[in-house]
Parts: C-alpha cells; structure tokens; sequence
C-alpha cells in the first residue's frame, strides 16, 4: 500500500523544482518579456538577479519573484 504524499513533500518538490537555473528565453517568457529586453536588463539593471556561468545567464524564479515582487524591477 502507498502512502499519499503530504503537502509538506508536494510543496518541497516543487520548491526545489522553482529553484533550478532556468535560460535566458524561459527566464524572459516567465517575465512575459522579449529576451532582447532581458539582455539589456542585464547591462542596466544592476540588482537583476542573474548568474553568469561560463557565457551563458541563469535565473532561479524564486529570485525572479523577490526582485519583481520589491519593485525593483519598476526602476531604471
């Protein structure tokens, strides 16, 4: 017999699951943007919460949402 998981378990899984790297072009969908305009974000927007690694940028949506959700975003 299998035990249903619990809300804890569903609720972990689906952290970790929002906090894997995502590309640039999902990054820049999730943000219902065009990835040129991601591009320049991150020259400009120095608070943008992206990673370099080796040349390719990678976002984590949970910070995504913290840096939207402080409205940090909003600012030039």
């Amino acid at each position: 017999f299998l035990c249903p998981r619990s809300v804890y378990e569903v609720t972990t899984m689906n952290k970790k699951t929002d906090d894997n790297y995502i590309s640039l072009e999902d990054a820049a969908e999730y943000l219902n943007i065009k990835p040129v305009t991601l591009r320049k974000w991150i020259k400009q927007k120095a608070d943008l919460p992206a990673h370099q690694i080796g040349r390719l940028w990678k976002f984590k949506r949970s910070e995504l949402d913290a840096w939207v959700s402080s409205g940090k975003s909003a600012t030039k």
